[in-house]
C-alpha cells in the first residue's frame, strides 16, 4: 500500500496511518471493522477540504463499513433550514465525494442508533468526539478520537495504528469520582459529565454512586464528558462493562457540583431558538417529544435532529406527523455544531451540555440549559 502499488488514495492513506504510528510509537498496524470520518460539513472544510477529498475519491474505494458525522444541513430539506444555495451546493460536492468513495452518506453523530454497532473489545476507527467516548465506555469498542483525515485513511486501508485506547493499559480508570447524589435524565447526566470532567481533566474516571442510567442518559453523558475533559472515555460502576477495582485518587461530585454546572451553562436572555438532539435524538426521545408536543404550536423556531434511520422509525410510528405539525422541524443530517448558524440567532435553549459548548464556541449564541420537557415547554411558550 506505501509504496502506491494500490493507487493514489490507498499510498495517501498509508503514509498519514504510517506518519501516525511513528508520532506515537505504534509497534504495528491492526485492522478495524468500521470506521466514523468527521469532517464532513463544508462549514468545517472549506474547499481545501472539498479538494482533498475529491482527491481520494478519484482512485479510492473504502473497505470497511464507514458512516459520516452531521454535514452542514439537512440533505433534502437544506432551503427550510434556512441554507444559502451557494453553501448547499459546496455541501452536496462533498457528500459526493464521499459517496464516491462507497461511504455509507449517514451524516450521524450516533452511529450505534442508524445499523453500526460494535461489539465489546473490537478495534474501529471512529472520530466524532460523543460516539467514540460511547464507543469506548458504553459499548466497550476500542477506538482513539481520530480526526478526520486519519478516520478516512483507516477506511481506505482497512488498518489503523495500535496505539492509545487500543491497548489494555491505557484503558484502566486513572480516578475514582464518587457522585454522592443521585443523578436523573438526560439534562442532569449532562451535567454530571461537566462537572466530572472539569475535575479529572484528562484522566479516564471510575465513577461510584450512579444507580442506573438509561442509553439516553449514557448517550448525554458520553457527549458531555469529553468535551469539558481530556479523556475519551469513562467507566461508570455497575453499568458499563468491565470490573476495575478504586484507583486511590479519588474525587467526590455532589449536588452543588451539578448546579454550578447547569447555572454556568445558563445565560440571563431572552430564547429564541430550541434545539434538541446533540447527540442526535434516539426513537425514544422522538416518541417522548411527539407526546409533549401533540396538538400544540411552537411559538419559536424548533428543530429537533436526528439521523435518518430514526426519521425513518418515526415516520413509521407517526411521531414526525405529530411533530411537523406543531410547526417544529425533524432536522436529519446535521446539528447545531457543524450548521452555519452564526447570526441567525441569539439564544439558544437545549438539553445538551455538549450543545451549549459549541453554541457558543462555534455560533456566538447565548445558551439555556434545561431538560427536554422545559425545551419543549420553551418551543411551545407556556
Amino acid at each position: 500500500m506505501l509504496e502506491g502499488k494500490e493507487g493514489r488514495a490507498v499510498q495517501k492513506s498509508m503514509e498519514i496511518l504510517a506518519a501516525l504510528g511513528e508520532i506515537f510509537g505504534a509497534e504495528r498496524l491492526i485492522p478495524v471493522s468500521s470506521v466514523q470520518v468527521a469532517g464532513v460539513s463544508y462549514h468545517n472544510l472549506g474547499d481545501a477540504g472539498l479538494e482533498f477529498l475529491e482527491y481520494l475519491a478519484k482512485d479510492g474505494k473504502v473497505r470497511v463499513k464507514t458512516m459520516l458525522n452531521p454535514a452542514g444541513m439537512d440533505l433534502e430539506k437544506w432551503r427550510e433550514m434556512g441554507i444559502p444555495e451557494d453553501f448547499a451546493e459546496k455541501q452536496m460536492k462533498v457528500i459526493n465525494a464521499f459517496r464516491n468513495l462507497g461511504i455509507t452518506i449517514s451524516c450521524t453523530c450516533t452511529p450505534y442508533l442508524a445499523g453500526c454497532s460494535p461489539k465489546r473489545d473490537e478495534h474501529i476507527a471512529w472520530s466524532e468526539s460523543s460516539a467514540v467516548c460511547f464507543a469506548n465506555s458504553v459499548i466497550g469498542a476500542r477506538t482513539n478520537r481520530e480526526g478526520g483525515p486519519s478516520a478516512l485513511a483507516a477506511a481506505i486501508t482497512g488498518r489503523t495504528p495500535f496505539y492509545g485506547l487500543h491497548l489494555d493499559e491505557n484503558r484502566r480508570p486513572r480516578i475514582t469520582v464518587d457522585v454522592r447524589t443521585a443523578v436523573s435524565g438526560e439534562h442532569e447526566f449532562g451535567a454530571l459529565a461537566l462537572a466530572t470532567g472539569r475535575k479529572t481533566k484528562e484522566k479516564i474516571p471510575l465513577i461510584r454512586g450512579v444507580k442506573k442510567a438509561s442509553l439516553e442518559e449514557l448517550k448525554s453523558f458520553s457527549a458531555s464528558f469529553p468535551t469539558y475533559s481530556g479523556a475519551a472515555m469513562f467507566h461508570m460502576e455497575g453499568i458499563t462493562p468491565g470490573r476495575f477495582s478504586a484507583p486511590e485518587e479519588h474525587i467526590e461530585v455532589t449536588r452543588k457540583d451539578l448546579e454550578d454546572a447547569v447555572k454556568f451553562l445558563n445565560d440571563e436572555n431572552g430564547i429564541d431558538f430550541v434545539s434538541i438532539g446533540c447527540p442526535h435524538c434516539s426513537i425514544g426521545e422522538i416518541e417522548r417529544i411527539a407526546r409533549l408536543l401533540k396538538g400544540k404550536k411552537v411559538s419559536r423556531e424548533t428543530w429537533i435532529t436526528t439521523s435518518r434511520n430514526v426519521k425513518e422509525q418515526a415516520d413509521k410510528k407517526g411521531f414526525t406527523q405529530i411533530i411537523e405539525s406543531s410547526g417544529a422541524k425533524i432536522v436529519c443530517d446535521t446539528c447545531l455544531a457543524v450548521a452555519p448558524l452564526k447570526g441567525r440567532f441569539r439564544t439558544i435553549a437545549t438539553n445538551s451540555a455538549k450543545g451549549c459548548y459549541y453554541g457558543r464556541g462555534s455560533n456566538a449564541f447565548r445558551t439555556r440549559f434545561m431538560s427536554l420537557e422545559e425545551c419543549i415547554k420553551e418551543a411551545v411558550g407556556a
